[in-house]
């Protein structure tokens, strides 16, 4: 069974819903910001052209039924601020994967977080997973922070696992299970 189409997440303070071709004007700077784009693994956008080719390769994804891409919008003044992408969906494992980015004027704000909560949350209850993985770059310690900070566990460090933007990096792998998101987290 192909990872079912999330339609939309609420939070107190964020909606997260599917992304659509409306959203790469508001989407462009955020990933067009080197600052916020440093340990993604792909360049970043210059135009949208740029995000246009993302969103195809976002679409592919759900139509693979491998995993969905979806926006992170403010409720009160509904601005796009970010996105975050569940991947990698393993039917069989019952497992995820997730990834994220935030426009660098919402950092420190704690919306990231709020996201990622909603939608495993989300993911562990209403569809049934029973793990989520995340792969950080060692050096990003806001996004290693976030992840211990909203239950996921470091389960080990990958060497060398990728090349991004002309350089070999580590990997830090954080890993959660619906046990332990329903004694922590999902309480």
């Amino acid at each position: 069974m192909p990872f079912p189409t999330i339609t939309t997440i609420e939070s107190p303070r964020l909606t997260l819903r599917p992304a659509v071709i409306a959203d790469i004007a508001d989407l462009l700077p955020i990933n067009g910001d080197d600052e916020v784009t440093r340990f993604l693994p792909y360049a970043s956008w210059r135009s949208l052209a740029d995000g246009l080719a993302w969103l195809t390769r976002m679409d592919a994804l759900a139509v693979a039924g491998t995993g969905q891409q979806l926006v992170v919008v403010r409720r009160d003044t509904a601005q796009l601020v970010g996105s975050l992408l569940l991947f990698k969906h393993d039917e069989t494992s019952q497992r995820l994967e997730l990834g994220y980015v935030l426009g660098r004027s919402h950092w420190g704000q704690g919306l990231m977080r709020e996201a990622v909560v909603a939608a495993c949350g989300h993911v562990f209850v209403s569809r049934g997973m029973r793990r989520i993985e995340a792969e950080v770059n060692p050096a990003n310690t806001a996004s290693c922070k976030l992840l211990l900070n909203v239950g996921f566990t470091h389960e080990g460090t990958l060497r060398q696992r990728w090349v991004s933007k002309g350089a070999p990096y580590d990997t830090h792998i954080f890993g959660c299970l619906a046990q332990e998101w329903q004694a922590g987290p999902g309480r």
